[in-house]
């Protein structure tokens, strides 16, 4: 409880430490303070014709974050906390939801509180009728809100279950009622009945879309991450998030349908608002993983819906609508979830004769390495790839390297095309003739520069080219020999590996991208091949092993290598065996090597690598 004496602050040591707000939630100081104001006034601030709460309750708000920051020893503690707070949330819910500290405190308060508790604070929300949820989902602040308070119906299923342990008369009462929905179920229904009378707005507006967003999760049984656990200003990722399945009750699987026949009537919609073309991509995903019938409906109509657009003569309309931000988000989901006869439609009619023009947009290209990645498991591919391949210098000089890395990728996965890959490849960056050239291919590709650039020779000095320390290492170039490090035939990575000196093959286990590329070559190579890798990188292991990406490297080879090889390797590490152990990524190696055992017992040493060994030949004969 809170203490009458001291500060607004809290004391944290001391004699006088205050616990506020305690297990009442601060209420005794807080209805103290309110009843000193409400002599002069009213609890809420009007800004702009807008109500607003007032500074002391804005306070007071902040203060029960600080205390959730702190966490609870007991769950009673806990319960009776969230239960004070909730009680002065009570009768204000809207404003609180609305104001920018309410907002966040209610965000952090809902997952602790029951799923009856967050079904009354969606119920003040949305008012009896529920029209209140229209105005409080489209607030930048208030769209939070009912977002968290969505999400709590996840855990549904925990409370619906009772344990009959702790049965009670009370209890037994309130089972009579079970057959009728709970309120969190209720006030869901709710929103979603809100939605869908204002489907336009909702889904055009920048927070209202959000709210639609989570709701087609919830009502679908799955969810992701929640939006707040981003970090402001971090780059974003274009990588789906992971979905967690959970419990529905039996009317969010019809209220999922009727949602998604509101939302379809305002297709049009999601190829020229950008907040609304994301909840289309919502529906779809969400529909593929929990209602794979509806999702083939809805990607049929979405599809001809596109498709059906007037346009120029003789021109299909999905060319316009994949150079389109918006539309073409769409699409790339679109075509990530088809199955193969729609995916085969999309080519023949749509885009066949198109592919190297897209693939040289600067947005189109998206779309189609979606394309080049769903077609990688039936033959459409074989037709895409000959079609992309006569326009991969072009793809090159436009920077769309995401094109190119995606080909040799779905080359790798479908076993396909690869010889044919590599030599375009090799034409492309001028290094396929004369033959004397492909031992330069591995830093060309990694740096995504042609043997011109790379060695500043002209065309005209012939074959002859001059010692160049490898430097630049790009991030695609990484991923393009990753995937061509897959293909069946490696001969050229491998012998142009083998070409590089010590200090580049350094350079390369030191490097951001660079390691993953040394790392793929070696561990996929024979060990006749991985021998001859590692003596070129005699003399470097304990820089490898120092350095922060060195010793990924050094780790993985060490895990792919035979027993004579680990002890060439074991050999040249223990002379340095002080400057390993103090050194704060080598004295792990030192340790995952069992240097110690090397040093001091060496049979026992050699007993348990040749154990290892035959284990992990065993396991692999099995996965074979």
């Amino acid at each position: 409880m809170l203490a009458k004496e001291g500060g607004n602050k809290l004391q944290k040591g001391g004699a006088r430490k205050r616990r506020h707000p305690a297990e009442d939630g601060g209420r005794q100081e807080w209805k103290k303070k309110r009843g000193e104001e409400e002599k002069g006034g009213s609890t809420a601030q009007a800004v702009g014709g807008r109500k607003r709460l007032d500074g002391l309750s804005v306070g007071y708000f902040r203060r029960v974050g600080e205390r959730l920051s702190e966490g609870f020893e007991e769950d009673e503690e806990r319960e009776m906390f969230v239960e004070n707070v909730l009680a002065e949330v009570k009768g204000k819910a809207s404003l609180v939801a609305t104001d920018q500290t309410g907002s966040i405190t209610l965000q952090r308060l809902l997952p602790l509180s029951r799923p009856e508790q967050v079904g009354e604070v969606l119920a003040e929300l949305g008012g009896e009728s529920g029209s209140g949820f229209r105005e409080v989902a489209c607030d930048r602040c208030g769209g939070h809100v009912v977002e968290s308070a969505l999400r709590q119906m996840s855990r549904w299923d925990e409370f619906s279950q009772k344990d009959p342990s702790k049965a009670s008369e009370e209890e037994e009462e309130e089972e009579e009622e079970e057959d009728s929905p709970g309120m969190l179920e209720t006030q869901v229904l709710s929103i979603s009945q809100v939605v869908r009378d204002n489907s336009s707005e909702f889904i055009r507006h920048v927070h209202g879309s959000h709210v639609v967003r989570t709701l087609l999760h919830v009502l679908g049984g799955c969810l992701g991450p929640p939006r707040s656990d981003a970090r402001p200003g971090a780059k974003e990722h274009r990588v789906a998030p992971q979905l967690t399945d959970f419990e529905i009750p039996t009317s969010f699987w019809y209220e999922l349908k009727s949602l998604t026949d509101t939302l379809m009537e305002n297709i049009n919609l999601s190829v020229t608002e950008g907040a609304a073309s994301a909840v289309f991509q919502t529906m779809l995903t969400v529909c593929h993983r929990k209602r794979p019938k509806l999702c083939r409906q809805l990607l049929k109509r979405t599809t001809e819906y596109l498709t059906s657009r007037s346009s120029a003569p003789g021109v299909s309309p999905l060319l316009v609508f994949l150079k389109d931000q918006s539309s073409s988000r769409l699409i790339e989901t679109i075509i990530q979830l088809s199955h193969k006869s729609l995916l085969r439609d999309l080519y023949k009619n749509h885009l066949k004769g198109s592919l190297v023009d897209l693939a040289l947009h600067p947005i189109a290209n998206f779309p189609i390495q979606r394309l080049t990645a769903a077609s990688a498991k039936h033959k459409l591919f074989l037709r895409l790839f000959d079609e992309l391949v006569q326009g991969m210098e072009g793809v090159l000089a436009a920077g769309h390297m995401g094109v190119i890395v995606q080909l040799a990728e779905s080359c790798a996965e479908s076993g396909e095309k690869q010889d044919e890959m590599m030599r375009c490849l090799l034409n492309s960056f001028h290094c396929a003739e004369p033959g004397s050239r492909h031992v330069c291919c591995l830093p060309l590709f990694m740096s995504l520069l042609t043997y011109e650039v790379y060695y500043q020779s002209d065309a005209t000095e012939g074959s002859t080219q001059k010692e160049v320390p490898l430097t630049s290492i790009c991030y695609h170039g990484s991923r393009l020999v990753q995937a061509l490090a897959k293909f069946k035939e490696r001969s050229h990575l491998l012998s142009s590996l083998r070409t590089l000196s010590p200090a580049d093959l350094l350079t390369m286990a030191s490097d951001p991208s660079g390691s993953h590329v040394l790392q793929a070559l070696i561990t996929t190579s024979s060990d006749k091949g991985r021998g001859k890798i590692l003596k070129r990188l005699e003399g470097q292991y304990v820089q490898m092993a120092c350095s922060k990406l060195g010793s990924r490297v050094l780790e993985a080879v060490w895990n792919s290598a035979s027993v004579s090889q680990r002890q060439s390797i074991a050999q040249e590490l223990v002379p340095s065996e002080s400057k390993l152990r103090s050194d704060q990524f080598a004295r792990h190696v030192w340790a995952k090597f069992a240097l110690s055992h090397f040093v001091h017992r060496r049979a026992h040493w050699q007993e348990i690598q040749t154990g290892e060994s035959k284990k992990r030949k065993l396991f692999s004969d099995l996965l074979e």
